[in-house]
């Protein structure tokens, strides 16, 4: 609660099952106040993230960037005459897929970088190493709900654009040098669903070989290249 208190950024807090006091009431409180998730775990999750130390009953990881509002970023984009452009990242997990997309993005471009608050990759000192720092200059806005956020960006005029390969479109079919936000999906099963019927396209990129996806890392490198081809060409 002083860690909140005192502006840290918690990445994630840990609550032991069965708690019950005015004490953890509060600590709720203050984690829905200030949108911290928080996950009910067994007592042998928090033992083991607190290093078997003596503990209240709860544990938090504290975050290795300062989180920003896509609500503030996006008006102001606008104001400078800028042309958005953000990555939404829908349940990518892995901490070094997480940082390489980081650092593509910082080096092409992009202005922001949107998580979910639940199911992403904890931005830790291994994601900030493998984004070579670029997770310390880029901006990163974790969000409540992906579906409004994507829907915030649609009203706002940002096209949504899905990078799948459920799709025939392929990536040079979009027009990038509209606003943008492009979703890039886990290694697992790709974009969600929900948020495909969301998109306002959906695009491939071509693949000539035998295997038929590409590292989420390396798509982004790739999909973002397209659009700075695009955008520096106009």
């Amino acid at each position: 609660m002083e860690a909140i208190t005192a502006g840290k950024e918690l990445d994630k807090v840990f609550i032991q099952k069965g708690l019950k006091s005015e004490l953890f009431y509060e600590l709720q409180r203050m984690l829905n106040e200030y949108k911290i998730p928080f996950q009910f775990v067994p007592a042998e999750k928090i033992n083991k993230v607190a290093g078997y130390r003596n503990h209240q009953g709860v544990a938090a990881t504290i975050s290795g960037v300062t989180y920003q509002d896509i609500e503030n970023i996006l008006p102001q984009l606008f104001e400078e005459g800028k042309i958005p452009l953000f990555l939404i990242l829908d349940r990518i997990t892995d901490i070094r897929n997480f940082g390489a997309i980081s650092r593509s993005a910082e080096c092409l471009g992009v202005h922001a970088i949107i998580i979910p608050s639940r199911g992403a990759a904890q931005i830790n000192a291994d994601a900030i190493k493998t984004s070579a720092g670029a997770l310390h200059i880029i901006p990163v806005c974790r969000s409540e709900n992906l579906k409004s956020t994507i829907d915030f960006l649609k009203e706002s005029g940002v096209q949504i654009i899905a990078c799948t390969e459920k799709t025939e479109k392929i990536s040079t079919e979009a027009d990038f040098t509209l606003p943008s936000a492009i979703i890039l999906g886990s290694e697992e099963d790709g974009v969600s669903e929900e948020f495909l019927k969301r998109s306002d396209m959906s695009v491939q990129i071509p693949l000539l070989g035998e295997i038929s996806s590409l590292n989420v890392s390396v798509a982004a490198g790739i999909i973002l290249y397209e659009v700075q081809r695009q955008r520096q060409s106009k």
